[in-house]
């Protein structure tokens, strides 16, 4: 498949709060396109406070895709992920409109523009649920320690605080025999069907910081505290755990923690969040980063975007 032939994508990375929703939609009003979500929390129905998911009004009239379309209590992995984003964006493509990629979700973001092979594998949901309790009775890094064992690249590449993607590779060294790294060498083999520009963006840490510290008081006044009670109420949502805001609200509930406490809790996740997302983002040099400072309005940032798009030798836009 030449160039020519490859459905054209055009992605906005980059960590939490770094303003990637907005930049999404002016690049598809820009350029006739369709916004794409690559986030592993808001494809989920509900949970729209503490995930950040654009409003009507921040959607603009832009169509958005991939949020909101997963019931709460389903298991979903990025196979699945890859199964629901490859014909969206097809479908995008042959409405003759660009597909826009974004989100903070490295994870989906590498796989679908790498063409990762991974078909949607049946859960075994009773050995899922063996390792979530041998982590739970043991310690996450008990846990860790098995998946070492079993495959120290894996093991040296998953945080061992990242309990789902533990678990999964554990669940793929145990049902195929192989280890999840070569498991995923193995997926690599197809070249890709697109034509990708990356856009990352960020902000000067201090800033970025600053901003998380504000978006968190501002979820807060928008009713996330209630959105977590409901949560914290009902096992049948308790997914909702691994999305940050809603598992450190939990002493609150209990009564063994004080509010602000709790709320300092949550700023100070999101940005250990956010540092991780960096990491995982600039170990990929395709990336072309825009570093932005807080007197950048909407007018820069698009013109910085611009001429990114404008110099790229891979692809080619035309305004519309």
């Amino acid at each position: 498949m030449t160039d020519s032939e490859k459905i054209p994508v055009l992605a906005v990375v980059g960590p939490t709060a770094s303003g990637k929703t907005s930049l999404g939609v002016m690049l598809a009003k820009a350029y006739h396109g369709e916004v794409v979500s690559a986030d592993s929390m808001q494809i989920y129905q509900g949970l729209d406070i503490a995930t950040a998911k654009p409003t009507p009004e921040e959607q603009e009239g832009v169509p958005h895709h991939l949020i909101g379309c997963v019931p709460v209590n389903a298991a979903f992995s990025v196979a699945d992920y890859l199964a629901l984003a490859k014909p969206t964006i097809a479908e995008i493509y042959h409405r003759k409109h660009l597909p826009v990629l974004v989100g903070g979700t490295g994870l989906y973001v590498s796989s679908l523009l790498s063409n990762v092979q991974l078909a949607p594998t049946t859960q075994d949901a009773a050995l899922r649920q063996k390792f979530l309790k041998y982590a739970k009775e043991h310690g996450n890094i008990a846990l860790h320690d098995q998946l070492k064992a079993l495959d120290p690249e894996a093991a040296a590449e998953i945080h061992p605080n990242n309990l789902v993607r533990v678990i999964r590779a554990l669940e793929v060294c145990t049902l195929t025999g192989k280890t999840f790294t070569a498991c995923k060498a193995e997926s690599h083999q197809i070249p890709s069907p697109y034509q990708s520009l990356i856009i990352g963006l960020t902000y000067e840490r201090s800033v970025l910081y600053e901003r998380i510290n504000t978006r968190v008081d501002q979820m807060i006044e928008q009713g996330m505290i209630e959105e977590a009670y409901h949560v914290y109420q009902n096992e049948a949502l308790r997914t909702a755990y691994h999305a940050i805001g809603y598992k450190e609200l939990i002493p609150y509930f209990e009564k063994k923690m004080p509010l602000q406490a709790c709320i300092d809790k949550i700023k100070q996740e999101t940005r250990r969040y956010a540092k991780r997302q960096l990491t995982w983002f600039r170990k990929n040099d395709r990336i072309q980063w825009i570093i932005l400072d807080k007197s950048d309005k909407k007018p820069e940032i698009m013109e910085k975007c611009q001429k990114i798009i404008a110099k790229s030798g891979e692809m080619c836009y035309n305004i519309n």
